[in-house]
């Protein structure tokens, strides 16, 4: 109650309580040696914490949150520019069936049926021929030397 009175915040005075037992715990010595009460004793230490820790947020600068009015830092997209690239490089590779089928599928998030009418063909063409065409660019992937450092 003591340490809640002092902060105000009975999660962080619950931090000074538990500092407080540990103090009491390398100093067992104080509750046994007749000089003065323990309450009193315990109070002090409370006190002191309270004071060093008010002491020590003082002196360091404030954490920083996230600041509303800047745009969030972005990781560096090297990584991803190259892939982009290594992938481009790969469809590039492939024969204009196999790209319009994956560039149907994958780029334009259509399903079967609205890539083959896309394409004009049967379901069935656009199936094996996106099984085709990504088994033909893992081949080219790996054959690439930086995609096979990546995958080390």
């Amino acid at each position: 109650m003591y340490a809640t009175r002092l902060l105000g915040d009975p999660v962080a005075a619950e931090d000074v309580v538990q500092e407080t037992l540990i103090r009491v715990w390398h100093h067992p010595d104080v509750l046994t040696n007749g000089k003065g009460s323990v309450r009193g004793w315990l109070l002090t230490v409370v006190r002191n914490i309270v004071i060093d820790r008010s002491r020590a947020q003082r002196s360091r600068p404030r954490e920083v949150e996230e600041i509303p009015d800047r745009p969030p830092v972005q990781r560096d997209h090297a990584d991803a520019v190259t892939a982009s690239i290594t992938v481009q490089d790969a469809l590039g590779a492939l024969s204009a069936e196999h790209r319009a089928v994956l560039q149907q599928v994958y780029l334009h998030d259509r399903n079967l049926d609205e890539a083959a009418r896309a394409l004009k063909v049967p379901k069935g063409t656009v199936k094996s021929r996106s099984y085709y065409a990504i088994r033909a660019l893992r081949e080219v992937l790996d054959g690439d030397p930086l995609h096979r450092e990546q995958n080390l």
